[in-house]
């Protein structure tokens, strides 16, 4: 299980300043590594594949249903993209990285995940704000900023400016990160971390600015936009009258931005804290506790790659229905599909003797698929 120096973002992956000395640490460290490799890679393979499909089926929903194609949802498929290149170019290599002794991808791919992890992490955070954005000038100037809101173009470019912005400012990420080779228990082995060679930025340095930049600013300009919507939002009547279903489904659409906003920043709070007090040399993973909660910290910011279309499920009317049409949808392809093996496996039967038995025990299974569907129609 390698073990990255300064992990950044969501890739921490059991990073340990081990030293000799350290008997402690040599004491558990087997023990810890034994669990390690089964246990986290199980629960990556878990998030990873509930990410892949969960925010694929929320961009499909979205690309494919003109009735939802609002500034909220656009932002939303956003959101779920960055969150699905993450599940998709990060998770398999960081979890391999636990299970593996050593960085097996290269000095070159090491730079690239690294890179692409902090791409998406702060795709994910800015596109919250840009989703906070939207609420408060809904709220807030909803004549003014409807003629710009409604405009496809101008949310497009939005999004389309904020992942060039990101993409450039994070090139250095690329020469700040590489292979290393050290001996934790007096066995040589080559992690992928943050180089302390580099005479561009201090490990210091690079945690803090990306804490202050993933973090705490984007944080704060949610906080301050949601302060200034506070008093519009549930103020009934005010200047600008609304009917009674319009104003519950603006309430209904900023509560989902502000869950979504708490969420995201409950989940990373635990493992931005302990590379920030890692890297300020206040925090040290050489006791078993603290292992184990570096390790429960990384898992929790995983999840937060993996759990927002639950809370659209959850949440949204729009899209609890949707996902239900699309349940409903691929249950009438499976339904389809049997029955074509069905008429196709009665033929076989009319013509061949020795296939009857067979075909007798696939008509009543599908007797049984039958009944379930039609049961779920009626219901």
């Amino acid at each position: 299980m390698s073990s990255p120096q300064v992990p950044d973002g969501r890739n921490s992956s059991t990073e340990f300043l081990i030293s000799e000395e350290d008997e402690e640490f040599k004491t558990f460290y087997p023990e810890i590594q034994s669990l390690v490799t089964i246990i986290v890679p199980i629960c990556f393979g878990i998030i990873a594949l509930t990410g892949f499909f969960g925010n694929t089926l929320v961009i499909l929903v979205v690309v494919f249903n003109k009735k939802m194609h609002s500034t909220t949802n656009l932002l939303i498929v956003n959101l779920a993209l960055a969150d699905l290149l993450f599940v998709v170019l990060c998770i398999p290599f960081t979890g391999t990285d636990y299970v593996m002794e050593n960085w097996p991808f290269g000095d070159t791919w090491c730079r690239i995940v690294h890179y692409l992890i902090v791409v998406t992490a702060l795709a994910s955070i800015y596109t919250l704000v840009l989703m906070s954005v939207d609420r408060f000038l809904a709220v807030v100037h909803p004549i003014r900023s409807r003629i710009l809101r409604s405009k496809k173009v101008i949310k497009i470019s939005c999004v389309i400016v904020l992942w060039i912005v990101i993409v450039t400012v994070t090139a250095p990420v690329t020469m700040l990160h590489g292979t290393v080779k050290y001996k934790p228990l007096g066995v040589t082995m080559v992690t992928c971390c943050f180089k302390n060679s580099n005479s561009f930025l201090s490990v210091a340095d690079y945690q803090i600015t990306f804490f202050a930049g993933s973090y705490l600013f984007p944080l704060m300009t949610i906080s301050g936009l949601y302060l200034r919507m506070i008093t519009r939002l549930w103020r009934q009547g005010g200047d600008i009258r609304m009917s009674a279903e319009s104003q519950r489904g603006r309430k209904r659409v900023t509560r989902l931005v502000v869950v979504l906003v708490i969420t995201f920043a409950l989940l990373w709070l635990p493992i931005q804290l302990i590379l920030l007090l890692k890297a300020l040399d206040l925090y040290h993973a050489t006791t078993k506790l603290k292992v184990v909660l570096q390790i429960v910290a990384q898992l929790l910011a995983y999840t937060s790659s993996c759990i927002n279309p639950v809370l659209y499920a959850f949440l949204s009317d729009n899209f609890r229905k949707a996902f239900h049409k699309v349940s409903e949808y691929f249950t009438q392809v499976i339904y389809s599909t049997r029955c074509q093996q069905m008429t196709s496996l009665a033929k076989n039967i009319r013509k061949n003797k020795s296939v009857r038995l067979e075909g007798l025990m696939f008509l009543y299974k599908f007797a049984n698929i039958l009944t379930i569907y039609n049961f779920r129609q009626a219901h």
